[in-house]
């Protein structure tokens, strides 16, 4: 999964735009940014990343977003998309 087609999955799925950042960071959201030799997804809050997970592929840090916001969905709206395996 790209960057591209997760977008397009949030989007599909009517997730919040105001849960996640794909490119960069915003403060109050689960960010995914690239970093050095690879990718970082964390939340975002006042600047500070907490929870970062540091992954080598574009792949890996889709799955984890998607993954993350998930979990904020199910904990914020009590509801998700049906599990992929």
């Amino acid at each position: 999964m790209t960057t591209k087609e997760l977008q397009k999955f949030f989007k599909d799925h009517l997730v919040p735009k105001k849960l996640y950042k794909l490119q960069g960071k915003h403060n109050k959201r689960i960010c995914m940014e690239k970093s050095g030799n690879g990718y970082d997804v964390y939340f975002c809050d006042k600047k500070r990343k907490i929870g970062l997970i540091h992954v080598k592929t574009e792949f890996e840090a889709c799955k984890i977003m998607k993954e993350e916001v998930r979990k904020m969905m199910v904990s914020l709206y009590g509801v998700t998309w049906a599990m992929q395996y």
